[in-house]
């Protein structure tokens, strides 16, 4: 049995960090000081991605459908393997099509003292003659955890809330609480697209969630190369240079960066996508590694279904 428990915090307060997600080395080290050394050892933590809380429906690939109400202020219920990643698809493909999406990409920052940091709260002006001129709509961040071992999950509440993240945690940015959280069993997920895409045998493609490491100056990791069961061209990937920060020290780590699709031909897709929710490589305790396991046919933009090579 694979457990994860997915956790969704409200951010309370401004956030002085990454403006696209908070690193899973962020929470995991936020999280890190509260436990014992051996649950230490054992948790693995996601990158943290931001959640508008607004009014939504789940994504035709959900297991459920139609109007969700406040569906960015808890989380859904899990059913399907596609059902994980209704907030984690960086497009918010949820959002209805009422809510301001193209405000909703961009996070509103405040200036302290010439340092930005993410607002916690987003305002919206309404014409005037509404009974109400303005309305707030406060922002999320949705994360999971998993271990290498049985006991740890669930991470209890009061370990989980209130922790902080970013810079300027003393002077009390970067607060998260708690808002929803529950624990999944991976194993127990319906998987009946990649399985049916397979059995026709249709291609998949895998989209990097986050990015993958290739080269660490972290002590203790290890270099990697790109997976065999990954079909990519030389020179095809964008790579990106990060850096870890641990115990004040911070580390050059190269990557093969988040957002891009590369083709699948590896032989067991379905244990694929639950690898790719625990994450694979160097760093994957951290958030790297993450990734999704799609049908070719069934496209991020529809209009590129059917792409020369897929079949």
């Amino acid at each position: 049995m694979t457990r994860i428990q997915q956790v969704l915090f409200e951010l309370d307060g401004h956030y002085l960090g990454h403006p696209y997600a908070v690193t899973g080395n962020a929470l995991y080290n936020a999280l890190a000081r509260r436990v014992d050394d051996e649950t230490r050892r054992s948790l693995r933590v996601s990158h943290g991605v931001f959640v508008p809380g607004e009014y939504g429906e789940y994504p035709a690939a959900a297991s459920q459908d139609g109007y969700a109400g406040k569906l960015g202020q808890s989380l859904p219920e899990i059913a399907s393997y596609e059902d994980l990643f209704v907030f984690r698809d960086a497009a918010q493909r949820w959002l209805l099509e009422s809510r301001p999406r193209d405000a909703h990409n961009v996070l509103a920052v405040q200036d302290h003292g010439g340092r930005l940091a993410v607002d916690d709260t987003c305002w919206f002006g309404r014409p005037p003659g509404q009974r109400n001129r303005r309305r707030s709509m406060s922002w999320y961040v949705q994360c999971y955890v998993h271990a290498d071992r049985d006991g740890v999950l669930p991470v209890a509440e009061d370990v989980l809330d209130g922790i902080s993240v970013g810079g300027a945690r003393n002077y009390g940015f970067g607060r998260l609480t708690v808002a929803d959280s529950q624990v999944v069993d991976l194993d127990a997920l319906e998987y009946s697209r990649v399985r049916t895409a397979a059995e026709r045998g249709d291609a998949f493609r895998i989209e990097l969630m986050t990015p993958y490491v290739l080269a660490t100056e972290y002590p203790g990791g290890d270099d990697q190369s790109i997976p065999w069961w990954w079909r990519v061209e030389s020179g095809e990937l964008r790579r990106r240079e990060t850096r870890l920060a641990d115990d004040g020290e911070s580390y050059t780590v190269n990557t093969v960066d988040h957002g891009q699709v590369v083709r699948y031909v590896g032989d067991d897709p379905v244990a694929t996508a639950k690898n790719g929710v625990t994450r694979v490589g160097t760093h994957s305790r951290f958030g790297f590694g993450e990734f999704r396991l799609r049908p070719a046919c069934e496209d991020r933009v529809p209009e590129r279904s059917g792409m020369e090579g897929d079949a």
